[in-house]
């Protein structure tokens, strides 16, 4: 399973060299970098863990990418975006999302039916990574 999420979901994966003139296209947009990793990105898991701390005032990538490097040798085995904020008036919203590595494998989700009363039915999905425990859910 390939998961999709994000701004450039369903192109291929961005090279440094592209996650470096999106980054650059956020900071000229005076938007503040984030950087976030999980092992379970359910759909409706949107609070991920943050790296760090928001990445204000930076005028170049270098800083983002550096800390993009570190989260990534820190968690080899999992979900990793970069978020920019945009914070003008009228707006305050996440303006850019966009995932910067992923697990080797991704044993992808399981979709639950069960019937409920006058034959509705029910659907949820579930994740197969987190029928493991955290920290071990993307092993080889």
């Amino acid at each position: 399973m390939y998961l999709r999420q994000g701004t450039f979901s369903h192109l291929p994966e961005l090279s440094d060299a592209e996650i470096a003139a999106q980054v650059r296209y956020a900071l000229l947009e005076n938007w503040p970098v984030s950087i976030e990793y999980t092992d379970d990105p359910h759909p409706r898991n949107s609070y991920w863990e943050m790296w760090g701390l928001p990445l204000f005032d930076l005028d170049e990538p270098d800083g983002v990418l550096a800390e993009i490097n570190a989260c990534r040798a820190t968690f080899p085995r999992h979900y990793i975006r970069v978020n920019a904020y945009d914070a003008g008036y009228g707006r305050q919203t996440t303006a850019l999302s966009f995932l910067v590595q992923r697990p080797p494998t991704e044993p992808g989700f399981r979709l639950d039916r069960t019937e409920d009363r006058d034959r509705l039915q029910r659907y949820g999905f579930r994740s197969y990574a987190t029928e493991a425990p955290p920290g071990e859910r993307y092993r080889d």
